[in-house]
């Protein structure tokens, strides 16, 4: 892998990720405080019912890029140009789509906004956020071919300061204005000056990269056309079992509970996009990796990344689960603090999620995302199914059961398998036994650490500090059990001990020449 491209694109993500996380806190607070609940469920139901659009969740960006790897490997200008007109056709036609469908929904808000007390406008902050959604539709093309370069880190820094500006800006509106409406103008200005920079940007630095040549092989065409409704399945079925348990919960329990839950979900979302990153980031490296290397070669990096996957998931959710009320307390207040068994099934679920991570950026990576194009509609009609059928009789905890039902069931089975069959051609047997007993481990010592005593004291601080490092010794301790008991863990964890290893003695090598030639210079 380009380790120096990889490491750029990681630690661009995180540090603009730990910033926009706690502007993002921020302002959700200020949104609360200043407005109320109401409004922080509205916001929350418009997210829901059409933040998926947005081109960072769409996924046909992904589609793209991995059409580009090999022509950018062997230069070949044509075919880069021919498939960026395609590209910047396509994405003008969804965002005309897009907003079709935006404007279809409108009659029904009222439906889906359970609860409401007519305080705010429903419609003029639904059009503004549908507006800024389209917006990106503009630029999107631009986006993703500065992505195929391996050159995420541009792309990243763009969108994030753009949002920093966003963020701050929100908090000064809601201070000084007090007004839902320009609450969400904020979000289009964010979304014209992204507009403005990325033009910017590719002019200056990618714009030759690219010949008037529009003319693409019928082959490639269909190739290129059938990865992006791929995608497109992937994510409209990403959007039924994620994104509409927000709908699910307005339409059901009423918005300002689903206000409530949403703060729970800011934070558990914005860190785990943040953890995430670290495997988005690496995409179009590992897209390299498959294009030039054997495939064994790319199994070894998935088997590695896969149980970093796990450790990951395992410190951070044992340590939302312990930390979760202490820090809706501090940001929120105390009556912002939401049932406990929800909090549990929550942490559960968001773990089974995560553990999708490395089998999805390794199907990204490869393209294999085609194979499985009709898994996300099918998960997606039966997680409908089942929440609509639960929520009646458990309320919200039926909605997140529901998910890691169709998750166990259907995700952890099919995208696996795909992905051993076309992207590694082997057989995933091993996997399957690893992973369920991974998470069977994970979802059992939960439900042990429920019953350990819980930290409290009059100091909510100390409370969320004690409760934090306690987690990580929870974590240790559920990691050494896995170390000691399952052998093929134990295995990875030395093989990425030795390539950490191997990195640090390759630099340690690189510093002493360097300091040779400086040497001999003098």
């Amino acid at each position: 892998m380009d380790r120096k491209k990889a490491a750029i694109n990681i630690f661009t993500s995180l540090f603009f990720k730990i910033i926009l996380l706690v502007l993002t806190l921020l302002s959700r607070r200020f949104l609360v405080n200043e407005l109320g609940d109401e409004a922080n469920g509205l916001y929350s139901l418009y997210v829901s019912i059409i933040g998926f659009l947005s081109v960072a969740e769409l996924g046909v960006g992904t589609a793209i890029t991995f059409s580009m790897y090999k022509p950018i490997i062997d230069n070949d200008t044509k075919k880069i140009s021919s498939l960026y007109y395609l590209f910047k056709k396509v994405y003008l036609i969804i965002g005309f789509v897009i907003t079709i469908v935006g404007l279809i929904i409108l009659p029904f808000l009222p439906f889906l906004a359970k609860d409401t007390t007519g305080t705010y406008n429903i419609y003029i902050g639904y059009l503004l956020f549908l507006l800024s959604t389209v917006l990106t539709y503009f630029y999107a093309y631009k986006t993703s071919l500065i992505n195929a370069y391996k050159n995420n880190y541009v792309t990243t820094t763009i969108r994030s300061v753009s949002q920093i500006f966003e963020s701050l800006l929100q908090i000064f509106i809601l201070v000084y204005f007090k007004s839902f409406e320009l609450f969400f103008m904020s979000i289009v200005l964010s979304n014209i000056i992204q507009w403005i920079i990325t033009n910017y940007i590719f002019k200056k630095h990618y714009r030759s990269k690219i010949i008037f040549y529009k003319h693409i092989d019928e082959d490639l065409k269909i190739e290129v056309i059938n990865n992006t409704k791929a995608m497109f399945a992937h994510k409209i079925g990403g959007l039924l079992v994620v994104t509409l348990n927000g709908v699910i919960i307005g339409s059901f329990i009423g918005v300002i509970i689903l206000g409530r839950y949403t703060n729970y979900i800011t934070i558990l979302t914005g860190v785990s996009s943040l953890l995430s990153l670290g495997f988005v980031a690496i995409t179009s490296i590992l897209g390299h990796s498959y294009a030039s290397n054997p495939k064994n070669i790319f199994h070894n990096q998935f088997k590695m990344i896969y149980i970093i996957n796990f450790i990951v998931a395992v410190i951070f959710y044992l340590g939302f689960l312990a930390i979760a009320d202490n820090l809706i307390s501090i940001i929120f207040s105390d009556q912002s603090i939401i049932e406990r068994n929800i909090v549990v099934t929550l942490t559960i679920n968001y773990f089974i999620q995560f553990m999708r991570q490395s089998t999805l950026v390794f199907r990204d990576a490869s393209g294999t995302f085609y194979n499985d194009r009709h898994k996300p509609i099918f998960e997606g009609v039966i997680n409908l199914t089942l929440s609509l059928i639960l929520v009646n009789i458990i309320g919200i905890n039926g909605i997140l059961i529901a998910t890691i039902i169709t998750n166990l069931t259907i995700c952890h089975t099919i995208e696996p398998y795909v992905l051993y069959k076309y992207g590694f051609e082997d057989k995933p047997k091993g996997y399957y036994t690893l992973n369920y007993s991974l998470i069977a481990i994970f979802i059992g010592f939960v439900y042990v650490y429920e019953h350990f005593p819980n930290f409290s004291n009059a100091n909510k601080y100390i409370d969320l500090i004690v409760n934090g490092s306690l987690s990580i010794v929870y974590s240790m301790a559920l990691l050494f059990i896995c170390y000691v008991f399952i052998k093929p863990f134990r295995t990875q964890v030395h093989n990425i001990i030795k390539y950490l290893k191997n990195i640090v003695i390759s630099l340690t090598k690189k510093y002493h020449n360097r300091k040779k030639n400086k040497e001999k210079l003098l």
